[in-house]
């Protein structure tokens, strides 16, 4: 039994080395995690108004095409009387290349947080949020470059009626993993 478990940590560094890494991150499907920030600008339904302010994102890839994306987006500013409109949402992500210019689409769920006029009320309501972009893979795979992302939220909880928010964004990431 002590030799088997010494054979498999003896296989375990011998694949970790640095150059076995590298290359299988380069020519395999392989799981990797970015995380990014991104300006957004968001045209709600609410108000009419238009909505701009950042976003943070992580991507946990499973493989080179699956995996889920995290986002929180915060749009405080632009807001006619004080309104704001927050987003914590996960969901499936699907790749169409592996490099290069990549082409994606995602369908996230989560919380959507809402300040109403003058600061009189805040609300918290379900949020789905199908979506898609593309992005530029640059310095060896380790930076992407968010060209542009795009969503289309629903609100179907909301108070006054359905809200269907739309916005854009685009931004930078760096793979951590």
């Amino acid at each position: 039994m002590r030799n088997n478990i010494l054979a498999v940590l003896g296989l375990l560094c011998v694949t970790a080395s640095p150059a076995q890494v590298t290359k299988a991150a380069a020519t395999g499907p392989g799981m990797y995690t970015t995380v990014g920030i991104a300006g957004s600008l968001y045209r709600s339904d609410y108000g009419k108004s238009n909505l701009y302010g950042p976003t943070l994102y992580v991507d946990a890839n499973f493989h080179r095409y699956v995996g889920l994306e995290g986002e929180a987006r915060f749009l405080r500013w632009g807001g006619k009387q004080g309104i704001q409109q927050n987003t914590y949402l996960i969901g499936p992500r699907v790749s169409f290349k592996p490099v290069g210019w990549v082409p994606y689409v995602k369908m996230p769920v989560g919380l959507g947080t809402m300040r109403f006029p003058y600061g009189y009320a805040n609300g918290q309501y379900f949020v789905m949020a199908p979506g898609g972009g593309l992005e530029k893979w640059i310095s060896n795979d380790n930076i992407h470059i968010r060209v542009v992302d795009v969503e289309y939220q629903v609100w179907p909880q909301f108070t006054f009626g359905t809200l269907k928010p739309y916005g854009i964004s685009t931004g930078i990431s760096f793979r951590v993993w």
